[in-house]
């Protein structure tokens, strides 16, 4: 189907609402000028056959008084036999014997044209002023057709010349209101990514246009700074996969320069083994990431036990944190929680090897807390240090971002905290980070009876 410009599609809905106004404006104008014409003639007989029954029985034998008639009205006496009495303005009787029996009352009788004579509009009086006579007054309807004949010219000929002009007039009103949307179009069609910075032009004019083109630079705001993040994500995944590839690579052709031990073998085997096993977590990261950001991240709920699940969890770091001179304590309730175990066990693991790397070396205390209040699981993660730095607290839980704690980057690749929060979404809760007084918290909530998200999966 064939869609037709906009602007055009406007002129033609305002010409057929103008034309629809226009018809119903002239037939109102006709009817309402015969509808007045008919009632002043109607009046006019009316007041002649009244002047006329009174002068009946006053007059001198053989005449009456009559009024004025007009060039187009006459007047005529009749008795009851039909016989006729007096006429001015028309000549023979007008009605019938046999009409004029059948009239008891005053009335309006409706003549139609015949035998060369025009159509009448007549009023009958029955037995003026007490005598049996009728008077008949009435005019022709030929002046009343031509007045109507004229105003339907008019109409006929200023209505198309009025709708014509109204069609040009919307074409150019329409043309005027969407001049800045198609500049806003021309405009957004040059944008490129050699330029995500420029901009649609709004109009001052604070109306429907102008908030569009406000709302379209928001958007284009919103897409530039996506196209940003995804662009410092690829340059930091390249970084990040370059550095163990550039180590196995370099181990390799060590091992094969020249005859080696096997011993020497051996440690070039296990630092390629370690470094492969560094590009598998770091791909199955970006990979979690990548699906996140599709909405396609999915997870498999089913009734686990939060207690045991934190508790494995900390005992699975307690080694790493007492070799730096930390301990770990945890708190949890004995619920059954419906969670994806898996992705829940890899988000507290992430937690605490962020706790464990940024805590203090020596005496340093990790807490961590599980509750539950209703359909929401809260665990939070304490740890004694220095804290968040400030300009590192609103994109701690983003992509590639490292250090912060007031001590060494992490040389991790700076992706744990991002799947905790893709997670934390997963499950329709949050991840947030904050400074307390005497270290930095984490803070991880999970929604229980939530509907899943899109691409999200649930089994018990």
């Amino acid at each position: 189907m064939i869609r037709l410009p906009l602007r055009v599609r406007v002129t033609l809905a305002s010409a057929a609402s103008i034309a629809v106004i226009l018809g119903a404006l002239s037939f109102f104008l006709y009817a309402r000028l015969q509808a007045e014409l008919t009632r002043a003639a109607d009046a006019s007989m009316r007041t002649r056959a009244d002047a006329i029954a009174s002068s009946v029985g006053r007059a001198e034998t053989g005449g009456f008084d009559t009024p004025d008639i007009g060039s187009a009205g006459f007047a005529q006496i009749l008795s009851p036999t039909g016989r006729l009495e007096m006429s001015r303005g028309f000549r023979g009787p007008v009605l019938s014997a046999a009409a004029l029996r059948a009239i008891r009352e005053p009335q309006f009788v409706n003549l139609p044209a015949a035998r060369g004579k025009p159509a009448l509009r007549v009023f009958v009086l029955p037995n003026a002023e007490g005598h049996r006579l009728i008077v008949v007054t009435g005019a022709s309807l030929a002046e009343v057709g031509r007045t109507l004949d004229s105003l339907q010219l008019l109409l006929e000929t200023a209505g198309p010349a009025a709708l014509a002009l109204a069609c040009l007039v919307a074409w150019l009103l329409a043309g005027a209101a969407l001049r800045p949307v198609e500049r806003m179009r021309r405009e957004a069609a040059a944008i490129s990514v050699i330029e995500p910075s420029r901009r649609l032009p709004v109009p001052g004019t604070n109306d429907e246009v102008a908030r569009l083109g406000t709302t379209l630079n928001s958007l284009l705001d919103r897409l530039q700074r996506g196209i940003e993040r995804e662009q410092r994500l690829l340059d930091d995944a390249s970084h990040e996969l370059r550095t163990p590839l550039s180590i196995l690579k370099a181990e390799l052709d060590l091992s094969l320069s020249r005859a080696r031990e096997p011993h020497e073998l051996e440690a070039a085997l296990r630092s390629a083994s370690e470094e492969t096993d560094r590009l598998a977590r770091l791909a199955e990261d970006l990979l979690v990431l990548s699906r996140a950001r599709a909405g396609g991240f999915r997870i498999h709920r089913m009734s686990t036990s939060l207690r045991e699940l934190l508790g494995r969890a900390c005992a699975g770091h307690q080694a790493r944190a007492t070799d730096r001179g930390a301990r770990i304590e945890w708190t949890a309730p004995a619920v059954e929680v419906m969670v994806d175990p898996m992705r829940l066990r890899q988000a507290l693991d992430n937690l605490l090897d962020n706790a464990i790397q940024y805590g203090p070396r020596a005496r340093g205390l990790i807490r961590a807390e599980a509750t539950v209040a209703g359909d929401v699981v809260t665990i939070t993660m304490d740890n004694t240090g220095p804290g968040f730095a400030d300009d590192l607290l609103p994109t701690a839980f983003d992509a590639f971002v490292r250090g912060g704690h007031g001590v060494v980057p992490h040389p991790g690749a700076g992706l744990g905290l991002a799947i905790v929060r893709a997670v934390a979404q997963a499950h329709a809760g949050t991840a947030t980070a904050e400074n307390v007084p005497g270290g930095a918290r984490l803070t991880l909530t999970l929604a229980l009876d939530a509907a899943p998200v899109p691409g999200a999966s649930v089994r018990s």
